[in-house]
């Protein structure tokens, strides 16, 4: 099985301190770290560089033999001739971290030849812990996930700080910045779907997307295409995650949209 290999407790445990350490640094939403954009409009803080030297470290012990892809860590080709490749976010949605908001985790993900094997999200300002491994479902703080039942895409809740008039007849409700956490909500039946017309990065998505399929939500990019790993450029463009019943509607909707969008491009 993939990642059989792999010591879970262990794994389990360098996420969870990892997670740790970003709360202590987060101090109860009142964090003083130094910020600053790698590019406008993407910050970036003292906390991600630190989380991500730590988890490196604790990760090449677990498995020295797995490649290395992060959001703040310079990528090279080194990673494309191995068979597993360890693909994280050391906090995915900086921006609620730094304005003191819980809606931030630490992603980790294990690729094991395209595919994602171990999935783990840690959140601890929400108490929360996610894990996933392929072929034997996911859970959050040790309970199993099952997506929802919705057939139908109108009323369909979406994490969303406001809707689009073309999107008004679904129906919005909390979102965390963390695009990881927007996913598990489709996992934890808290959301039917999550979509967006944007490129993206494989550290963004790849843990949430096997807690997400393990629990019976439909995971692809804007067009219903399967997501893969480990690719040579890491983005794919855009995402959606759904409840397994409204997948084939969502993308009916979607996929002109991201036509569009690329056409432009």
């Amino acid at each position: 099985m993939p990642g059989a290999e792999i010591d879970l407790r262990a794994l389990v445990g360098a996420v969870s301190d990892a997670a740790d350490r970003a709360l202590t640094l987060w101090a109860g939403g009142q964090t003083q770290v130094r910020q600053w954009e790698k590019v406008p409009g993407h910050p970036v803080c003292e906390a991600d560089l630190e989380i991500d030297v730590m988890l490196r470290q604790s990760l090449s012990l677990i498995d020295p033999a797995a490649g290395w892809l992060s959001e703040e860590t310079a990528d090279t080709v080194h990673r494309l001739d191995l068979a597993r490749v360890w693909v994280v976010d050391p906090i995915d949605g900086t921006r609620d971290y730094l304005r003191g908001r819980p809606g931030w985790a630490v992603s980790v993900a294990l690729v094991e030849h395209g595919a994602v094997s171990i999935g783990i999200l840690a959140a601890p300002a929400r108490n929360e812990l996610w894990i996933a491994t392929a072929g034997e479902g996911a859970t959050r703080n040790g309970r199993t996930l099952t997506a929802g039942s919705r057939m139908i895409l109108p009323g369909a809740r979406v994490p969303a700080d406001h809707l689009p008039r073309h999107d008004s007849d679904l129906r919005a409700v909390h979102k965390p910045n963390s695009i990881a956490l927007r996913m598990a909500m489709v996992a934890a039946d808290e959301a039917d779907i999550v979509a967006t017309v944007r490129w993206g990065n494989e550290w963004d998505v790849a843990a949430a997307a096997l807690i997400a399929q393990e629990a019976g939500a439909i995971v692809t990019d804007a067009l219903g295409d399967p997501l893969s790993f480990n690719r040579p450029e890491p983005t794919a463009f855009g995402l959606l995650c759904t409840a397994p019943g409204i997948h084939e509607a969502a993308t009916h909707r979607l996929a002109p949209r991201a036509r569009e969008l690329l056409g432009r491009a």
